[in-house]
């Protein structure tokens, strides 16, 4: 498994290339040596230290592997930047919901602000809390959250919801969560004493929250 990959890297190696170019190596590959080849390449590109265009479709592949990522979508770049700032602030609707694993919550809502206040209206009456910043009152968004920035547990800005799935990974357990009309993701570490049916409460740290223009994608606020 991964000897063609292995064989193909190394003929590119003795003509001492000035650039590599890796057009989706990986992609007929199962999951294990999918994780194994992405080291040796990794490993090879520090030893080398050759400059590498690596064109995939995976975005795990991409975070794990690149310094910088250029997201591409129909032949536009959407965004270029480290990893770990297309995951932070990701400009607009596309590259959040392409980058990080599960992908990112979208709710579809209006945005609110109201006493010093700020939330999003969706349906099903349900208020998601948003951080001060951008975007005007009444306007139609599309509210994200990652997964793993949600937790459960009562607070001022908890969100009501109904467990729908509990699927344990081991170390981590993946929720699935009714929340008024919405079916939300949440990634928690350990093994939540819940069951499918349980009513709870999703916090949500405005701080975390992403806001986009529900028209054109392109970002409001943070």
């Amino acid at each position: 498994g991964g000897q063609r990959q292995r064989v193909a890297m190394g003929r590119a190696i003795v003509r001492d290339p000035k650039v590599f170019l890796f057009d989706e190596p990986l992609s007929n590959l199962d999951a294990k040596l999918r994780v194994a080849m992405r080291a040796e390449i990794k490993a090879l590109h520090q030893r080398l230290k050759t400059t590498t265009v690596y064109v995939t479709h995976d975005q795990i592949e991409a975070m794990t592997m690149a310094d910088r990522i250029v997201v591409m979508h129909d032949g536009r770049v959407e965004q270029i930047g480290e990893p770990l700032e297309l995951y932070d602030h990701p400009n607009n609707l596309f590259v959040a919901q392409f980058i990080g694993s599960p992908a990112m919550n979208i709710v579809n809502g209006t945005l609110r602000r109201a006493n010093g206040a700020a939330y999003v209206e969706a349906d099903g009456g349900v208020r998601w809390p948003v951080g001060h910043g951008a975007g005007s009152d009444g306007q139609a968004v599309a509210y994200g959250v990652r997964p793993e920035h949600l937790t459960l547990g009562a607070g001022a800005d908890a969100v009501p919801g109904e467990i729908v799935v509990v699927e344990p990974m081991g170390a981590e357990t993946e929720l699935l969560v009714q929340a008024g009309a919405a079916q939300i993701v949440l990634m928690t570490h350990g093994r939540p004493a819940v069951n499918p049916g349980d009513k709870v409460q999703l916090n949500i740290d405005p701080a975390m929250v992403h806001v986009f223009d529900q028209k054109t994608g392109a970002r409001v606020t943070a």
